[in-house]
């Protein structure tokens, strides 16, 4: 993903500007460096600059109807010959390639079905995506999505929560004009050269948000005005806060019935976890039991770790929220995620900078582990996913490390005492920490990680390599490609200091990420 998108004179003729999408990166030479800007057209000076010499070479002919027998073609070769000297655009592989102090990454558009960036006032470190009612598997555009985040303002009482809705999300045009017409584009709704539109209701936070986490929903979800929907932020005062985000998505589609105003009473929390005194953290996760109809929520329950490795365990009741007082103890060290088991509503998992993966039950006395992976990585264990889909893998997890290093686990293989685990698959193709990691909702082999590496990458375990295609001895592969795993299907680029990723659950492909710079969402070609 390129940090700047220069239009050429042919790119003009398609008169859609695309100043807010980007896709994964080309190498060539170039000397601007461009933001993350607000949606502003950041070409709009370069159209004005390449329509000048169309309009002179024009004028030029137009003074001359009376010498149509000069011949024009070496005027044309003049004006190209300075660009058929410039080196071939190429795919640019992270760790492989570096770029010199005069090249800059350029997009290419055509593996990209959506692309957007938007910013907002303060970092965030975290967001999760809120389920909506506009329906699942939407594969329209433009599309919608609501997300939750939480900032890291430069003073404690600047922070804020933030519930967004992100609209008009239209389809990435091509920039090179293949695969459409003007004709038949015209009335293409899904790829109108619109801005994506930012709208969001804030909530005021004491302190940094270092996590934020959404409560499950069911599959049959239809939302209910008077149904609360709650979301958990990690505070780094200590404190995590339960808030009740419902009025904030009514109010950003306001109907006649519940207007556009939110009570000042939604803006408190609705419950607040103390359990961890003064001690910060980072690990968050839900988990919910449903209705037998699957439309309803009956009960939710959240578990939350700092960074002096404790676990608490917080649960629903009919009065409101209530945490156990004992936490859970068998980690040495901060614990840096969880992750409920999507099939068993006892058991969860946990990592920690101890370097282990410890499987828990809640009915266990003593509040210790019933599994452990010691040494699982070389380095702090940042991140874990537990498979999540209905095709059987719910067995399956992946985790991501300071070392840079994505390992599958098979947890069929953890009750063996007598044989240490190991990773049925392990990747290291970042060269930083793993940020975040998470598998596809419901391609049960697939998943996206983000790193400290500026890389954003879309993983399928059920690819196998092919030697005649990748590294092969034809002739015809390239060989810089040998060194890619063949289960890497796209890596993406362009944000810096990439935080969290999360799949849409309702728009199938689509991701969301995080980074310093602001949010960038996008559906690629691969999945």
């Amino acid at each position: 993903m390129s940090a700047s998108k220069k239009r050429t004179v042919n790119d003009l003729d398609d008169s859609h500007a695309e100043p807010n999408k980007r896709g994964p990166s080309s190498k060539r030479k170039g000397n601007e460096e461009v933001g993350m800007g607000d949606f502003e057209d950041e070409w709009e000076d370069e159209v004005d600059s390449d329509e000048g010499p169309n309009e002179g070479e024009e004028a030029g002919q137009g003074n001359q109807d009376d010498a149509m027998d000069i011949d024009i073609h070496p005027a044309v070769e003049d004006a190209q010959a300075p660009s058929s000297k410039q080196a071939a655009p190429q795919t640019f592989l992270p760790g492989l390639h570096k770029l010199s102090k005069d090249e800059i990454l350029e997009p290419d558009q055509s593996a990209y079905e959506m692309l957007h960036r938007m910013n907002v006032a303060w970092p965030c470190l975290s967001f999760d995506v809120l389920r909506d009612g506009l329906g699942e598997e939407r594969r329209k555009y433009p599309a919608t999505a609501y997300v939750v985040t939480g900032t890291q303002a430069d003073t404690s009482s600047k922070n804020e929560v933030l519930v967004m809705k992100m609209s008009a999300l239209y389809k990435t045009q091509k920039d090179d004009g293949s695969g459409s017409d003007d004709d038949d584009s015209d009335d293409d709704d899904g790829a109108l050269d619109e801005d994506a539109v930012l709208e969001y209701k804030s909530i005021p936070h004491v302190g940094g948000v270092n996590r934020v986490r959404a409560q499950p929903t069911p599959l049959n979800y239809t939302p209910n005005p008077s149904l609360p929907y709650h979301v958990a932020t990690w505070a780094d005062t200590g404190k995590v806060h339960i808030y009740n985000v419902r009025p904030f998505m009514e109010a950003l589609d306001p109907s006649p019935q519940s207007g556009s105003s939110i009570p000042e009473a939604a803006k408190k929390p609705v419950h607040t976890i103390t359990s961890h005194g003064r001690s910060e953290g980072f690990a968050l996760d839900w988990a919910a039991s449903f209705s037998a109809d699957n439309t309803s929520v009956s009960g939710v329950r959240l578990l939350s770790g700092d960074i002096t490795s404790k676990i608490y365990l917080t649960t629903s009741t009919v009065s409101g929220f209530t945490t156990s007082p004992n936490p859970f103890t068998s980690h040495t060290s901060s614990i840096e995620d969880l992750q409920w088991s999507p099939s068993e509503p006892t058991v969860f998992a946990s990592c920690s900078a101890d370097q282990s993966i410890r499987i828990w039950d809640v009915r266990v006395k003593g509040r210790k582990s019933a599994m452990v992976v010691e040494n699982a990585h070389d380095a702090d264990i940042n991140v874990i996913s537990w498979n999540r889909t209905t095709g059987g893998s719910g067995y399956l997890m992946v985790s991501g490390g300071d070392e840079g290093g994505l390992k599958v686990w098979d947890l069929r293989g953890w009750n063996k005492p007598s044989q240490k685990p190991s990773p049925v698959a392990a990747f290291t193709w970042h060269k930083a920490p793993i940020t975040s990691v998470e598998w596809h909702p419901t391609e049960e082999s697939a998943f996206v990680a983000s790193g400290a590496d500026d890389q954003i990458t879309i993983w399928d375990l059920a690819v196998e390599e092919d030697p005649d295609e990748v590294g092969g001895t034809n002739g015809t592969s390239d060989p810089s490609l040998r060194h890619v795993p063949a289960q890497l299907l796209f890596v993406h680029q362009g944000q810096k200091d990439i935080k969290e990723v999360h799949w849409h659950s309702q728009i199938p492909g689509a991701v969301v990420s995080t980074a310093f710079d602001g949010f960038n969402i996008f559906k690629t070609i691969s999945i």
